[in-house]
């Protein structure tokens, strides 16, 4: 038996403005391989830990993207919630995300628009020191009924090194 979550969301007329939200994500090693791999973002600053040593950052940081997929997720999941469409979203990368990071995604309502079910929302992404590591605006579709749902864990991934898929690939 999976371990399962329900969450309601926020329909666009329950939205207030002044509404916020916090999601929070540890970044790991294990996300930012995967995201390399979903994404096709395979840039060495990211995955290679001597090369990202010799960069300006010292170490290896996570893709910007991840970190804008967490407010992805973070409106998914919280403000508004399921059902959410995204439309649009501004991002601005304040600060690199090192591996062991913890980014918590501060959501605000900060306009509703009148003619559409439509709602722009401030997003700030700050680490566990309160450093904003990005800012913007994201614009989203509220869900117009009212839901709870079901939230079901993905099935496991398995990433392979070249060693393994070389042999997979045989099989």
């Amino acid at each position: 038996m999976s371990d399962t979550t329900q969450i309601t969301n926020l329909t666009f007329d329950e939205i207030n403005v002044g509404d916020t939200a916090d999601y929070s994500r540890l970044v790991t090693t294990r996300e930012v391989e995967l995201f390399a791999a979903v994404s096709g973002d395979h840039n060495p600053v990211h995955l290679d830990p001597e090369y990202a040593a010799t960069t300006q950052f010292g170490e290896c940081i996570a893709h910007g993207m991840l970190t804008g997929a967490f407010i992805s997720a973070a409106i998914a999941m919280e403000l508004p919630g399921p059902g959410t469409i995204y439309l649009g979203q501004t991002l601005q990368f304040r600060a690199p995300v090192t591996l062991g990071d913890t980014l918590t995604v501060a959501l605000e309502v900060t306009d509703k628009h009148a003619s559409r079910p439509w709602v722009t929302i401030a997003t700030i992404v700050r680490n566990q020191e309160n450093k904003e590591v990005a800012k913007g605006e994201a614009t989203v579709m509220a869900p117009g009924k009212k839901e709870t749902v079901t939230i079901v864990p993905p099935s496991a991934i398995q990433l392979l090194d070249d060693v393994d898929a070389a042999s997979a690939d045989k099989n």
